[in-house]
């Protein structure tokens, strides 16, 4: 074993840094509840339902955006960050969010989305209107080649080039996604002031804190330069996968605004902000966006989130790359979320779908981190199947069938196996519910001690029992074997190790001597004989 520094609390830790080690549970409000019939979730949903989140034992709840929105990316493209879509409801029915989900002891993070807007954001439409107006360089312009062409070689991540033409303005404008979310230029201390003000506006209504989406594409290289191609290999289906993309994101200037934004978030004190980053350059991004005490408190990486198996090295290069060293942030991870296929149906590989979901979600409570439980995680439910005709996502008609799109991690919440459309709404739902997840709603899995619902609740509150679990070092254990994953969690004199067979087969180990079982997953009891799919947590 290789010793690491060990994260030892104290009080100022345990109040003003409740979200250190912290479960939290996304709900993307389209799919979570529907009280109008109308066939969309919206936010008085979520509220009918915090009681059952609470049930889970988990300190927080992230909402997907509810903003006012045209949803042509179903609300990541944003036209008023100040107010709710009423396809949503309104200001009065997030209030009543907020105060229903304090009385349970939840605290409420939202997504804000910085490096992009709708084009119907009033802003877009003023800096589309003329070169010199006050709004002109909140958006990235740019003149065309003189044949012609876009300014650079960019290319945006829904397909084609990132930019497209503006007759009215007589330029191109720039979009890392679709068309209809042109891209803000962040540099402006004018367009940050703004944001922060987006900001202040949530703080002062109560949020908790802050999911910044995308963050790592809100700045641009000025000069425009072409993004060089990356070396052959690997499954490439869009143009953008086939560029590093080193300047139409990723500029060192985006430290300077997150140091803004972490002054106004401590300002309001125990507010948590965590940065979305993925890409080829995750990782360092992840760490320059968290290091010291002056920018974000944590990084959400897609480690896990794209991965097609679930193996020892990924678990062992997270422990290596976020080892507690002086001055390094802290990380947060997720297994599953929106737009990512669920990990069950990518990990299953042929294995039973409940006994992959039992080892994962003890996997995840025994990583160093913050971690992130995606609604209808705690039921086990796999990657819903979506026809062709019913889906609504743009990346996931554009990529058809090469990949299994964002619409099938999507589908509606199971509430009552019963009722029509699984309890989630009296009307025809926004995207089709899978016949597989019937047997797995909540009702059902209520009435089941040995369910996935309990197990989660289970696992969740060891997680919270254990200080070591949330908070303390992480060390890796070799075993020998390439599917045995083992590693340590000690915090102070406490001390845990964690077990888990990731393979197909049983592998034989024999544990370290005078350790207590705390817990286990799919085996009787543990022995030196470890099942497929096994987990274990020993103290000692």
């Amino acid at each position: 074993m290789t010793a690491q520094p060990i994260d030892l609390p104290n009080a100022s830790t345990d109040a003003a840094e409740w979200w250190r080690g912290a479960v939290i549970y996304q709900v993307y409000p389209r799919s979570f509840a529907d009280t109008n019939g109308d066939g969309v979730g919206d936010l008085k949903g979520v509220t009918e339902h915090l009681a059952h989140i609470a049930s889970l034992g988990v300190d927080a709840v992230w909402l997907s955006p509810f903003f006012t929105s045209p949803m042509k990316d179903f609300g990541y493209d944003v036209a008023d960050y100040c107010d709710v879509d009423p396809i949503f409801g309104t200001l009065a029915d997030f209030d009543a969010l907020i105060a229903e989900a304090h009385r349970l002891d939840l605290r409420i993070i939202i997504d804000l989305v910085f490096s992009h807007t709708s084009d119907e954001h009033p802003w877009f439409e003023a800096s589309r209107s003329a070169r010199n107006g006050d709004k002109a360089d909140w958006y990235v312009w740019a003149d065309a080649k003189p044949d012609g062409s876009p300014p650079s070689n960019w290319q945006s991540v829904f397909g084609g080039p990132a930019w497209t033409w503006d007759a009215r303005r007589g330029q191109y404008y720039m979009h890392n996604f679709l068309p209809s979310q042109p891209q803000l230029n962040v540099h402006s201390p004018a367009v940050q002031d703004a944001l922060l003000d987006a900001a202040r506006f949530w703080l002062d209504r109560g949020v908790d804190g802050f999911r910044f989406d995308a963050i790592n594409f809100s700045m641009h290289d000025p000069r425009l330069t072409d993004n060089p191609p990356l070396p052959p290999g690997g499954k490439r289906t869009r143009p953008f996968d086939f560029q590093d993309k080193v300047n139409n994101q990723s500029q060192p200037e985006i430290v300077g605004f997150l140091q803004r934004i972490r002054s106004l978030t401590d300002s309001y004190g125990g507010r948590f902000s965590v940065a979305e980053v993925g890409g080829d350059h995750a990782e360092r991004e992840m760490q320059a966006f968290t290091a010291g005490d002056d920018r974000l408190n944590s990084a959400y990486g897609f480690l896990y989130l794209y991965a097609p198996a679930l193996k020892d090295v990924m678990v062992r290069q997270a422990t290596e790359t976020w080892d507690g060293r002086q001055g390094q942030g802290w990380p947060s991870w997720t297994f599953s979320n929106h737009d990512a296929p669920r990990a069950i149906s990518r990990w299953a590989e042929g294995r039973d779908p409940e006994a992959v979901a039992r080892m994962a979600m003890l996997l995840l409570m025994c990583l160093r981190g913050n971690v992130f439980v995606y609604y209808g995680e705690e039921l086990g439910l796999p990657q819903g199947e979506v026809p062709f005709d019913r889906l609504v996502d743009p990346e996931a008609i554009a990529n058809w069938p090469q990949t299994l799109g964002r619409d099938g991690a999507r589908t509606p919440m199971p509430w009552r196996a019963d009722q029509p459309n699984a309890g989630f709404s009296t009307g025809e739902p926004w995207l089709p519910i899978d016949p597989r997840h019937l047997p797995l709603a909540v009702d059902r899995q209520e009435a089941e001690p040995a369910s996935m619902l309990q197990v989660t609740r289970r696992l969740i509150a060891l997680r919270k029992a254990h200080a070591a679990l949330g908070r303390g070092a992480m060390t890796m254990i070799e075993t020998g074997h390439a599917d045995l994953l083992a590693f340590e969690r000690t915090l102070g004199a406490e001390r845990l190790v964690c077990v888990f067979n990731l393979g197909h087969a049983p592998v034989d180990w024999a544990p370290p001597q005078g350790l207590t079982l705390l817990d286990a997953v799919n085996m009787e009891a543990p022995t030196t004989r470890w099942p497929a799919l096994a987990g274990a947590v020993f103290a000692g």
